[in-house]
């Protein structure tokens, strides 16, 4: 595996991975404490399944969810 380093100065690079770790740290799962490790994962796979990839709204969609995508595009 080989490491990627940016060039200096090319602040895009990251902005994929800051803008999800953001919503991490944002997310409500963040805020609660889990009895155990498992809870706190399906808890996070919770999140990240139901509102990151189903209900947010993508710029690429013409700010629709995936799903209201999905559904104006079989009315199509």
């Amino acid at each position: 595996m080989t490491c990627r380093m940016s060039r200096k100065g090319d602040c895009w690079d990251n902005a994929v991975v800051e803008s999800f770790f953001a919503h991490l740290k944002r997310a409500e799962v963040a805020e609660t404490v889990s009895a155990t490790r498992q809870a706190a994962r399906s808890a996070l796979f919770s999140d990240l399944e139901v509102f990151y990839n189903r209900e947010r709204r993508h710029s690429s969609l013409g700010y629709l969810s995936p799903a209201e995508f999905e559904q104006s595009s079989r009315a199509a």
